[in-house]
C-alpha cells in the first residue's frame, strides 16, 4: 500500500478511533527534463537573490507573506504549528448529509481512510452504520498546512475521504447557465433515445490515456532510433446545421435498439434517414411540418 500521508484520531460523538491516510488515486502523465539545447546536459533551477545580485542556496531561505507589494512579513515553522488547530492531530465528524445534497462540484481529492491498531472494531461499526443509513459523514481535518472540510463515504472495501472545496473556492461564472426554452419536444425525444441507446455499465478499466501511450511509443522508437509514426489526425466536424438529423444518425449508428420515441419506434425513424439522404428537399419538408 503507498505511504500514510496522515495518522490521527477519527471522532464521532463519543466513540474515538486511530485511523490513517492513503492517497486513493494521483495523475500519471509523462514528465520531460530540461535540457542545454546545445550540449543535451541538464539544467538545474537556481535560486537567485536580486537585491545581492547572487544565488542563494536553500538554507538561506524563509517563508514570507506578501501584505502590501514587495512588503513581506516573516513566518517561521515554530509559528505556524503553534496556530495549527486541533483537526492536526483528530479528525472530527461534524454532521452526517444526504449524498444527493453533496454537489461533486465540491469534490477535490480521493483517500483511503482505514483503521490503525485497536482500531478495527469502531471503523468497521462507521462502515457498517453508513452503508445502511446511505448517509455521508462531513468531517473537518487539518493537513498540507491547511484545515480541509471532508466526506467520509462507504465504498465498496472501506471508507472513503475526499478533500472538499470550500464554498469561496468554488467559482460562480453568472454566464454559466443553460437556456431550456430552446429545446424542442421532438428533438429532447431523440436525444433522450440516444443517451438510451448509449447506456452501459461503468467499467474505469475500459479507458485509457492514448495521448500517454503515444507519447511513451514515441520515445521508445526514438531511443531505438527509429521514425516515428504521427498519430491520426483530428476528424474535422462541421457545425450541427439540422439537429434533428444529426440525432436520427447517431441513432442508426447505436449498437442496441432504443426504446419508442413520440410513438413511434426508432427503428421507424432510422429507417426514412435513408430516403431523405437521396431527396434533400423532401427531409428539409418533412421537418418544418414536424
Amino acid at each position: 500500500m503507498a505511504s500514510t500521508v496522515w495518522k490521527g484520531h477519527l471522532t464521532f460523538g463519543l466513540v474515538s478511533l486511530p485511523v490513517k491516510l492513503y492517497s486513493a488515486a494521483r495523475s500519471e502523465t509523462v514528465s520531460f527534463n530540461q535540457l542545454h539545447k546545445s550540449d543535451h546536459s541538464r539544467v538545474k533551477q537556481v535560486l537567485y537573490c536580486q537585491v545581492e545580485d547572487k544565488p542563494v542556496p536553500r538554507s538561506e531561505l524563509v517563508k514570507g507573506y506578501e501584505y502590501e507589494k514587495d512588503k513581506y512579513v516573516v513566518v517561521d515553522e515554530e509559528e505556524i504549528k503553534k496556530v495549527a488547530p486541533k483537526t492536526a492531530k483528530t479528525m472530527e465528524i461534524q454532521e452526517f448529509v444526504k449524498q444527493s445534497e453533496v454537489d461533486p462540484v465540491f469534490f477535490e481529492s480521493s483517500y483511503y481512510l482505514a483503521p490503525d491498531e485497536a482500531g478495527e472494531k469502531p471503523y468497521c461499526l462507521l462502515f457498517e452504520a453508513l452503508r445502511r443509513s446511505g448517509y455521508l459523514a462531513l468531517a473537518k481535518i487539518a493537513m498540507h498546512n491547511r484545515e480541509h472540510i471532508v466526506i467520509l463515504r462507504p465504498g465498496k472495501h472501506g471508507i472513503l475521504m475526499h478533500t472538499m472545496f470550500y464554498k469561496d473556492e468554488v467559482r460562480h461564472m453568472e454566464e454559466f447557465r443553460t437556456d431550456t426554452s430552446l429545446v424542442k419536444d421532438k428533438e429532447l425525444e431523440l436525444a433522450m433515445a440516444l443517451i438510451d441507446s448509449l447506456t452501459a455499465t461503468f467499467e474505469p478499466e475500459k479507458y485509457k490515456d492514448n495521448y500517454r501511450d503515444n507519447l511513451k511509443a514515441m520515445i521508445a522508437a526514438k531511443v531505438e532510433g527509429k521514425e516515428t509514426i504521427a498519430a491520426p489526425s483530428a476528424q474535422h466536424l462541421a457545425p450541427v446545421v439540422d439537429i434533428l438529423e444529426a440525432l436520427k444518425m447517431s441513432l442508426a449508428e447505436a449498437k442496441k435498439p432504443v426504446r419508442s420515441v413520440g410513438g413511434r419506434t426508432a427503428a421507424a425513424e432510422i429507417s426514412e434517414i435513408p430516403a431523405r439522404a437521396a431527396n434533400p428537399k423532401k427531409g428539409k419538408k418533412t421537418n418544418a411540418a414536424g
